[in-house]
């Protein structure tokens, strides 16, 4: 079991948990480890969202890179997506982005990215650690004219943004209207500069709040985690629809013009028919989680597509995307990969295909929702010793309450059940077509399951 790294690198409370000490050893491993095979002085990018603890971070991250002989390139603010663009763009060995996504201020988090511009894989973060545990750590020192150097290249956010112009301009020039105009929730977070820009460029007239971070306003009461916020104002305005990103930019959902909230498994319908018709949608296939919902797996076959789902996690639609050659995929969270564009979520990416679908097909983002039939889905925590988490397929009685619900459930609902890999919980998830009736079972099933493993 890993020791620092979790489902999306390293998060924790900056300062006292996620220290600059252990930051420094991160980094330096980090280096190692990602750049060992280089036949050249290896650069690596570093990429920020807007908390306060970020130059504290970054600061250390950056002294263990040169400290190891590494080369740094400060990209200063930018979302996540860009700094795993602009790592493939600019041929970069690796790229670390600091940020702890959709959590509070307080937080902050390390995510590495490989050549490719990928999130590092499970195996690669495993060796990090041991090094980081091991007396290796303290070998990987530069002396001399080895030590690495560090520049500042905020500009570069201007290849991203040329990305966007080459992908979107001419569909999105050829379909506004006057009246179209998009409400949009940066988080006060990483895309809070950039998003205005981008739409600012293409021609799409917007509205954006939440747009001025402060250093401990980012995510609070905003962005996707709170996505009533753009739903109210978006209603308020009488907008077309409205966005919201998260933190660090790889998220995206939405809201239709009547306030509906469109998350992650409805816009994987709306993007992949399109797709499908244009004739881009890879093997006719959407990868998904196992927590995606029901209505979209009814969805696919209802229009002749496969649906693969993997455990829960963006990395891991990535991995079954890179296997089997599919090029769309994401989680009901808002994470969606556009695997021809871009390796990894990308908010204002996916916001875009969104309003370019809309444009083209001129309707309204309430009427393009309604290809899928949404089930309601209630999810309750089941607090268990933590060394009893997997114990639940071994019991009698708890499998027999599974088969049962699900035996009456049919096609129509389905029961989930999914260890936590960092609490003492299991997450006990049901879908069906009647909201109170699950979110009683599931409670029944939650303290079921807390009864029989938690003494």
């Amino acid at each position: 079991m890993r020791k620092y790294f979790g489902t999306d690198g390293i998060r924790r409370i900056a300062n006292t948990e996620l220290t600059p000490e252990l930051v420094y050893r991160v980094a330096k491993a980090g280096a190692y480890v990602l750049t060992k095979h280089a036949d050249h002085s290896p650069v690596i990018l570093i990429g920020k969202d807007t908390r306060l603890s970020g130059n504290l971070i970054e600061s250390a991250m950056t002294a263990g890179f040169l400290s190891y002989g590494t080369n740094v390139i400060h990209l200063g603010v930018m979302p996540t997506p860009a700094v795993a663009y602009l790592t493939r763009m600019l041929n970069a060995d690796a790229s670390v982005v600091i940020s702890a996504s959709h959590n509070s201020y307080e937080y902050n988090g390390i995510k590495f990215f490989s050549n490719k511009g990928m999130k590092i894989e499970d195996s690669i973060e495993e060796e990090i650690e041991e090094v980081m545990e091991s007396g290796k750590i303290n070998e990987l020192s530069a002396v001399g004219d080895r030590i690495g150097t560090d520049k500042i290249k905020e500009e570069l956010i201007e290849k991203y943004i040329g990305f966007f112009m080459d992908t979107f301009s001419k569909d999105i020039k050829e379909n506004i209207s006057d009246d179209f105009v998009v409400g949009i929730d940066t988080a006060n977070g990483a895309t809070y500069k950039v998003a205005e820009e981008v739409f600012k460029r293409l021609g799409i007239k917007c509205n954006i709040i939440n747009n001025s971070p402060d250093g401990i306003n980012i995510n609070r009461d905003c962005g996707s985690t709170h996505i009533e916020k753009i739903a109210e104002y978006v209603t308020k305005n009488n907008l077309s629809l409205g966005i919201a990103y998260d933190g660090d930019g790889d998220r995206c959902l939405a809201v239709d013009e009547k306030g509906n909230i469109v998350d992650g498994d409805i816009i994987l319908a709306i993007l992949s028919k399109y797709l499908k018709a244009e004739g881009k949608l890879k093997k006719d296939t959407i990868v998904a989680t196992v927590m995606s919902n029901l209505g979209l797996n009814k969805y696919a076959k209802l229009n002749d597509l496969e649906i693969k789902q993997t455990k829960v996690g963006d990395r891991y639609v990535l991995e079954e995307m890179m296997k089997n050659g599919y090029n769309l995929g994401g989680e009901q969270s808002g994470h969606i990969i556009f695997l021809d564009y871009n390796p990894t979520g990308d908010g204002i990416l996916t916001s875009l295909m969104l309003i370019t679908v809309l444009l083209k097909n001129k309707v309204k983002l309430s009427e393009a929702s309604k290809i899928i039939n949404i089930y309601p889905q209630t999810l309750v925590n089941a607090k268990v010793n933590n060394d009893k988490k997997m114990k639940y397929k071994e019991d009698e009685d708890i499998n027999k309450a599974i088969e049962e619900l699900e035996k009456e459930f049919k096609d129509n609902g389905r029961v989930l059940i999914r260890p936590s890999g960092t609490e003492s919980l299991i997450r006990v998830m049901i879908e069906g077509e009647n909201q109170e009736y699950i979110s009683k079972k599931a409670e029944e099933l939650a303290k079921l399951i807390e009864d029989k493993l938690k003494d």
